[in-house]
């Protein structure tokens, strides 16, 4: 029996050594409007100097629409009830003013999941409005980057059944089940999301060849004549009325990535010729130097009397979810 009892204590001593510690950090599902920021800043701060730094960058008029729409939506909380709920914002920007170096960290998942917490500080308005403006594209694009991941999970919920389109044109994309393929021709595809018995979202999606568009100074005309030549020809309207980009509004040219590929973006306006119609759109040509093509991904709104930023985030986050095969 001595002899029974020694084998089972050295078993249980064996067992206790190998337990590891649980260190698994639980955190709780994040929530909120998509685009919306939570800015934690002591009301003092909010409303003074950085606060209105704040609200210059955050909330600056998106670039491409018909009317002015903040980049983000935001909602203050003061720093001493930063905690529980209030602190599961998917996006939050923290603002920390005291003894501290100046400094800017971005940190994921830090009091929810998924989140991004952007967090400036310093000792002085000075120094928190310096980093600000100087990590003002980093925040942007840091927070832009988690809402788009929400919202294609969001869209990946209820998918439209695009396997052709997908087989066509050799890519896979997540388009939501809300979307219809309105038109396939060849290699063009028009795909369209009613609003009501008026109001439309609308996707085109088509390839040309990879010399259609040079990279130089003319990157953005030949963008633009591509653009008005495939709407006039695949999808004109009665008595010669067709979708043109807009002469008065100059769109915007910027580079981006998509899929790990380089590809031109252009935000600007569109118009009816011929008739009273118009609104924002945005074009991505995606480099495919293996087939030698741009992929075109074009999207566009027309919805007049309503707030335009949403609808054209919903077919940025749609498009950014190209692979191409």
């Amino acid at each position: 029996m001595k002899s029974l009892y020694t084998v089972l204590f050295c078993v249980l001593l064996l067992a206790c050594g190998d337990k590891k510690e649980d260190k698994t950090i639980y955190l709780p599902a994040s929530n909120g409007n998509l685009n919306t920021i939570s800015i934690v800043a002591d009301n003092i701060v909010w409303e003074g100097e950085v606060g209105e730094e704040v609200r210059n960058i955050f909330a600056a008029p998106l670039n491409g629409l018909p009317t002015d729409e903040p980049i983000f939506s935001m909602r203050q909380i003061p720093t001493q009830v930063f905690d529980g709920f209030a602190a599961r914002n998917r996006i939050v920007l923290k603002i920390e003013k005291g003894d501290i170096e100046s400094t800017t960290k971005i940190v994921t998942n830090a009091f929810a999941k998924p989140q991004t917490v952007a967090v400036v500080g310093g000792k002085t308005d000075k120094e928190i409005i310096a980093q600000l403006k100087e990590n003002k594209a980093k925040i942007i694009d840091a927070f832009t980057k988690e809402e788009v991941k929400e919202k294609q999970r969001r869209i990946k919920l209820s998918l439209l059944d695009d396997t052709a389109m997908e087989t066509k044109l050799g890519i896979t994309i997540n388009i939501p089940s809300a979307y219809r393929i309105s038109k396939s021709d060849d290699s063009f595809f028009w795909v369209r999301k009613n609003l009501s018995n008026t109001k439309t979202m609308e996707l085109m999606f088509y390839e040309v060849p990879f010399e259609t568009i040079s990279v130089s100074d003319s990157t953005i005309v030949d963008i633009i004549k591509m653009r008005d030549e495939i709407t006039k020809s695949k999808i004109p309207g009665e008595d010669g009325i067709y979708m043109a980009v807009e002469d008065a509004y100059a769109p915007s040219l910027f580079e981006t990535i998509i899929d790990n590929k380089p590809a031109f973006e252009v935000r600007g306006m569109w118009e009816m010729r011929g008739f009273t119609m118009a609104g924002p759109f945005v074009t991505y040509a995606i480099e495919d130097k293996i087939n030698n093509r741009y992929l075109i991904a074009d999207g566009y709104v027309y919805a007049p009397s309503l707030n335009k930023r949403d609808y054209i985030f919903e077919l940025e986050s749609i498009i950014k979810s190209i692979t191409i095969n």
